[in-house]
């Protein structure tokens, strides 16, 4: 061998020997906790947009990047979960749902898959016979608009109380809505309730009436009030130990049927002090699996009172934050409880209803304001819209200080033209539901007409083209907490006839996708800690047998949740 061909080969081998050296002597990273590999993972964080694979320790993402990368994190007590090119998400958050009406609606009837008035009487009739005398049947998710046949005789297509009535004749039934804005009663229960012929509509709601001035049966917004006082009334009953086992089991159906659905978060749209407590007494014990961001449901003077001393920051590693309020303006559309700034198409003599006084809604948001609280209102009507905003910009303009406040209005389905700018020029949040443009789609231009409808039903993309940050959530349980469905319903604006409900107004994929995850981060003020699979960030994932992001549109709807993982815990297995 020459010395020139020696050399060299001397040479490649110490460069060999110096590369081993160096890997050899490479310090060794902490091993993590749990480590996803062989996956599609959407970070929605621009830096990094899209990995194989990451690392958890305790609760809190460490690193996310390749495979090989990932590798040195596995010790011999590592959880390694093989993703199998599965498609991984930053946990979704559901920005406006009711925690506990989930859990409630999983012990009384489901009136969701009723086909029309009728199969309701039935399936109340069924109840009867395996229930006490004087126990009360309670139901939700009945919808008129979606019954295949309108019941006779009826009012506006809301049904007579008579056959329920004859069904049930000793036991009291309270049916609620699906939007929880109305509900049906049997005489049973008007009768507990002192509601008569003579009996007054409230303000800010309507005893729905015959041409004879009588009851039928159905009772609008604030006017299911007496009826919901007569069952509180025959709970109050039961022993304190029934009252708190069924409190408890409610938040324990909730917390099961959202973490199976693959929510990791989710705003709360309303408790009480009394809820939040227990709220608090779940998250401490570590008996939550999602977290909650909670908007306190109390009245202005329990606010006064009570208001910082529930001001909650991220009790129980997270699980449980309050420091937003919730109003209400107005009621729904499919109820004609939406205040309409013109009367309705369907129903000339209305505009909706205005539940909560302007004067009492402004005092709520100067309460907020000074006391560094978030505020979000219920407001579903064009009318409802302009004035929430009208009020939130009178309360900035007296506190020019405060900044940096994301109030939001909660749902802001139907808005005119002229108002739709300024929810980006005033810096409000326009927390929506993708779900409700599909479910409510077949019926809005019979409600409003179509130029109305055209103009300002669901406008997601005029909304951010005016600078519009939009969460997204279902309203559970006026629609399935289950996000897929309002993914699909956000990207594709279809309706089940295969029609497109304004189609041009639909979000793409990734906007769908912001708005179920950063987005709601954001709505929250949580945005430092949830919402993309940042390193740093806690370790929230949701993983998907279908690739959401890529597959035909119509394969979205079949996407299945494989695992749920909250703070690096699987809460959910497949």
């Amino acid at each position: 061998m020459s010395q020139k061909i020696f050399s060299r080969s001397l040479s490649i081998f110490l460069s060999f020997c110096l590369i081993a050296l160096s890997f050899s002597c490479a310090p060794q990273k902490e091993p993590a906790d749990l480590v996803l590999k062989n996956g599609k993972i959407v970070t929605v964080d621009e830096n990094n947009p899209e990995a194989q694979a990451l690392a958890v320790r305790e609760d809190t993402i460490v690193d996310v990047g390749s495979n090989s990368e990932m590798d040195s994190y596995i010790g011999d007590e590592t959880n390694v979960i093989d993703l199998k090119g599965k498609l991984a998400v930053p946990g979704f958050i559901d920005s406006h749902a009711h925690f506990t009406s989930i859990g409630k609606a999983q012990m009384g009837l489901d009136l969701t898959q009723a086909e029309n008035w009728n199969d309701i009487v039935e399936m109340v009739k069924k109840a009867v016979q395996k229930a006490e005398p004087g126990e009360w049947i309670i139901g939700r998710g009945w919808h008129q608009e979606k019954w295949d046949q309108t019941p006779e005789p009826n009012v506006d297509g809301l049904p007579y109380h008579k056959k329920l009535s004859k069904v049930s004749p000793q036991n009291p039934v309270l049916l609620t809505h699906a939007s929880g804005h109305s509900s049906i009663a049997n005489a049973k229960a008007m009768e507990l309730a002192n509601i008569t012929k003579d009996t007054p509509d409230p303000e800010g709601g309507e005893i729905v009436r015959s041409p004879q001035g009588n009851p039928i049966g159905v009772f609008r917004e604030t006017a299911q009030g007496p009826l919901e006082e007569a069952h509180h009334q025959y709970l109050d009953k039961r022993s304190p130990e029934e009252v708190e086992a069924d409190r408890k089991k409610v938040v324990e159906l909730a917390d099961k049927e959202c973490v199976s659905k693959g929510i990791t978060t989710l705003h709360d749209a309303g408790s009480s002090f009394e809820t939040i407590d227990l709220f608090k007494e779940f998250a401490e014990k570590e008996k939550l699996g999602l977290r909650l961001y909670v908007m306190i449901g109390e009245g202005n003077e329990a606010l006064k009172k009570h208001l910082n001393e529930y001001r909650i920051s991220g009790a129980g590693q997270h699980h449980l934050t309050v420091r937003t309020i919730k109003r209400f303006i107005d009621g729904a559309l499919g109820a004609h409880g939406a205040w309409m700034l013109k009367p309705y198409k369907d129903l000339p003599s209305s505009t909706g209803l205005n539940t909560t006084p302007i004067e009492e809604l402004k005092e709520a948001a100067r309460i907020a304001i000074e006391n560094d609280f978030q505020l979000c209102t219920h407001a579903i009507g064009d009318k409802a819209n302009r004035e929430i905003l009208n009020i939130y910009e009178e309360a900035f303009q007296a506190h020019p200080q405060k900044k940096d406040l994301r109030w939001r209005v909660e749902h802001a389905q139907h808005l005119h033209p002229d108002d739709i700018p300024r929810f980006g020029e005033l810096g409000v949040i326009a927390s929506m539901q993708g779900i409700h443009c599909t479910s409510d789609g077949p019926w809005v231009i019979k409600r409003l007409g179509e130029k109305r409808a055209r103009q300002g039903a669901y406008v997601w993309q005029k909304l951010m083209k005016h600078g519009a940050t939009i969460c997204n959530g279902t309203d559970a349980p006026v629609e399935d907490v289950d996000p897929i469905p309002c993914f699909y319903a956000s990207v594709t604006r279809k309706l089940d006839d295969g029609s497109r409900f304004y189609p041009e107004q639909s979000m793409s994929r990734k906007e769908a996708l912001r708005s179920y995850t950063i987005n709601g981060a954001y709505a929250s003020f949580q945005e430092d800690i949830l919402g993309s699979l940042t390193p740093g960030k806690l370790a929230d994932i949701t993983v998907l047998s279908k690739d959401i992001m890529t597959v035909p549109e119509d394969e979205i709807l079949d996407a299945e949740v494989l695992y749920t993982i909250v703070g690096g815990k699987v809460r959910y297995k497949k």
